[in-house]
């Protein structure tokens, strides 16, 4: 077995060993503490007070003698959570007797916490220990304490965990900016958008007045069909995802085309919908990527009328009221057996302003996503790169 990882920091040399868990954590179960608070675990983001959660009403605050004393950085496991791993004390305090709290001496919590949560440990290691059927399962804490872990000196583990706990405070500062952004963009788009029987936005870009016209969405977007015959050697299909993601490309090989005579060409900047998911949100608008793709006759498309601005369209039939309408419009039976009455659909009403206005709004909503999309990459590559590293410098 390899006895030194891949990537290692300068001036660590000497074989790693393999230890018993239960030789480097001890578990303990000192009691009575009652200055300290009491805790609850939140997977993946250590502790917090009781008092503080939504679990705050399920414990009897009144007897607490049987709670666990815990310190800040010990780990923590209970019997159920063997999908999630160990988990780690944010503070000092006292938790539940359900949980079993484990302490080590001469360890960093940080080298060891992202191990703990890792699929070799959970999946290839603790899963060994497991028993019990379905709901049932249950961890053998006395068989997890015969695991062996990755051991090596203090100092490596303390240089492995800063660095290791400084990436994961980058992945958090661009998962905040993330979440700031995606806020940001659904509060303007409800005021960017005339609401309830508004005609004019809460807010508006500087030189445009006047009220936005009510047109039924039949007035502003035009049929539009592009009929082919079924390729037989392979083509790109495109689908729509529910509650308004957007689009996605699949490739259907050759031998398992649609049993169909036709298909339908997509166009770029057309409005096309899902008549079978429509109730679920499952209609778009596509872009320069999706022109060629096919599409079956369930995806009408729907070409611009004059004076309407494709983006504006991509994020006017975001609004909840028209995925409402989509739903009321979709009769059908019971579970997700709905078919879309394209007439009813395009009778829904929506607020129009003239298309120079619709260009501004629909190029800073734009923006917005785009920043949101750069984030969102970041944030993937970061974890991957975060990922490879945990690989490489463990053994």
């Amino acid at each position: 077995m390899e006895k030194k990882p891949a990537i290692r920091f300068e001036g660590y040399t000497e074989d790693w060993e393999q230890r018993k868990l239960g030789e480097v954590f001890k578990e303990y179960s000192e009691k009575n503490h009652p200055e300290l608070p009491a805790l609850t675990i939140i997977q993946g983001g250590g502790t917090v007070k009781r008092e503080e959660s939504d679990r705050n009403l399920m414990y009897d605050k009144s007897n607490l003698s049987g709670y666990r004393m815990v310190r800040e950085n010990d780990f923590i496991v209970h019997l159920r959570s063997f999908e999630g791993g160990l988990e780690k004390a944010s503070s000092d305090g006292i938790i539940s007797p359900a949980y079993h709290t484990f302490h080590g001496e001469n360890v960093d919590s940080r080298f060891y916490y992202p191990y703990f949560r890792s699929h070799e440990f959970i999946k290839r290691k603790l899963i060994a220990h497991v028993y019990g059927i379905r709901d049932g399962r249950s961890i053998d804490i006395d068989g997890m304490k015969t695991i062996e872990i990755p051991y090596t000196t203090y100092e490596e583990q303390y240089k492995i965990g800063e660095y290791l706990e400084n990436f994961d405070h980058l992945i958090t500062l661009h998962q905040s900016n993330y979440e700031k952004l995606v806020a940001t963009k659904n509060s303007m788009l409800d005021k960017l958008f005339p609401q309830g029987d508004a005609k004019v936005p809460a807010i508006r870009f500087e030189g445009f007045a006047g009220d936005w016209e009510k047109k039924p969405l039949g007035a502003i977007v035009i049929p539009y069909s592009d009929p082919v015959e079924v390729p037989h050697n392979g083509y790109e299909r495109l689908g729509i995802r529910s509650h308004g993601k957007g689009v996605f490309h699949e490739y259907v090989e050759a031998g398992k085309e649609i049993t169909t005579a036709q298909l339908h060409r997509v166009a770029a900047h057309n409005f096309i919908v899902n008549i079978t998911f429509a109730w679920e949100h499952a209609v778009a608008v596509t872009c320069d990527s999706d022109a060629g793709k096919l599409v079956s006759h369930r995806f009408p498309q729907f070409s611009m009328a004059d004076g309407i601005h494709d983006q504006f369209l991509k994020y006017l039939i975001l609004d909840a009221r028209f995925c409402h309408h989509l739903l009321l419009s979709s009769p059908g039976g019971a579970g997700r057996n709905r078919v879309l009455k394209i007439p009813e659909m395009l009778e829904y009403e929506m607020m129009i302003p003239d298309i120079e206005e619709q260009k501004q709004i629909a190029d800073y909503l734009n923006s917005l996503d785009e920043l949101i999309e750069l984030y969102r990459i970041r944030i993937e590559k970061l974890k991957n790169i975060k990922a490879a590293c945990l690989q490489g410098m463990f053994v």
